[in-house]
This record gives C-alpha cells, structure tokens and sequence, in this order.
C-alpha cells in the first residue's frame, strides 16, 4: 500500500500568528484531487489553533481566529468567517457556508449545503440534516439565520429555516420553518415567544 505524504496536500495558505499542532492535515485532497500533484488546498487566516486530530480539505476559505477542537473535519468548498470556533469531533460535510462569530459545541453534525449566518451558536450534539427521503431526496440544507442559537440534542429537517434572533430548544426535532425572534420547542417542535431573558 502506498503512504500518503502529508506534504503533498494542496497549495496552503496560512496567515501569520497561528499555533497549528501536530496530525493535522490540512488542503487535504478530495475525490477529484486525488491524482494531481498540485491543486488549491486550504486558506487561512491570522492567528489561528488548529488542534491535533483536525482535517481540512482542499478549496477551504477560512478567515482571521479560527479555532477547531480535537478531530475536527471540514470537507472540501466550505467558507468559514472570521471568529468561528468549531468543537471537537464536530463535522462539516463539504459545500458549506458559514458566518462570522460562529461557535459550534462538539459532535455537531453539518450535512452538505447548510448555511449558517452571524452569531450563531449550536449545541453540543445538534445535527443539521439535507435528504427527506434518503437516499433519493433533493439534497437541501437547512439555513440558519444570524443570531440564532441552536440547543444540544436538537435535530433540524431538510430544508428548514431557522429565522433571525430564534432559539431552538434543547433535544427539539424542527420539522418547518422558525419565525425570526421565536422559540421553538419539543418534537415535533412548536412555536412560542421567546423567555424574557432570551429577547435580542
């Protein structure tokens, strides 16, 4: 069996300031990568802490202070803002569109074609989903509005759009969409005024 050379992985573009550990692999090289010898690999920005145990893919944008927990992934064509803090064992399936000031808790699962806007926070656990009907489903991630926050356990349908300013409720499954500044709670979940405390 042929060994992989880590040094053969994409064309890297790391900004200055960063701290990035040991068995990480970063520009890593997708299906139709495999072969060439040179291709873009991964682009990152100022001080970042990749931590050990973390896969980046090629055609990865990230911007300034990006952290990833231990045995992060993050598959091929996802942008990634400024400030985004990724917990570990989290997983960002490829395609991907995500804001600044983000921070995902650990064991988050991010399917293809998901977009997640500003200053959102997701739970430990939470898994976002893109197929109504696996295997042969359209493909549609759900979109998650700036400011919305997301608790642990929580499971979000195809498609779904989680409005501007809401909070989903720990362990809810969110089968249609949430009005903006709204709590949705349970399973399947229903929809109420946002606690007093959690008003943006």
């Amino acid at each position: 069996m042929k060994k992989d050379n880590p040094d053969n992985y994409g064309i890297n573009k790391i900004g200055e300031g960063g701290h990035i550990f040991e068995d990480v692999a970063l520009g890593f090289p997708s299906k139709e990568n495999l072969k060439k010898n040179s291709f873009n690999g991964v682009t990152i920005g100022k001080n970042c802490v990749i931590r050990p145990g973390t896969v980046i893919y090629c055609d990865v944008f990230i911007g300034d202070n990006f952290s990833s927990g231990h045995d992060v992934m993050v598959r091929e064509k996802t942008v990634i803002g400024d400030n985004v803090s990724v917990g570990s064992r989290c997983i960002i399936e490829g395609n991907c569109s995500i804001g600044s000031n983000v921070s995902l808790q650990s064991l988050v699962y991010i399917p293809t074609n998901v977009v997640i806007e500003d200053d959102v926070f997701i739970g430990p656990n939470a898994v976002l989903t893109n197929d109504q009907y696996p295997p042969n489903g359209e493909i549609k991630g759900p979109v998650i509005k700036k400011g919305a926050s997301i608790g642990a356990n929580a499971t979000i349908l195809p498609g779904v759009i989680i409005g501007e300013g809401s909070l989903v409720g720990a362990a809810s499954v969110v089968t249609k969409n949430v009005p903006a500044k709204t709590l949705a709670v349970g399973n399947p979940a229903r929809f109420k005024p946002l606690p007093a405390g959690a008003k943006k």
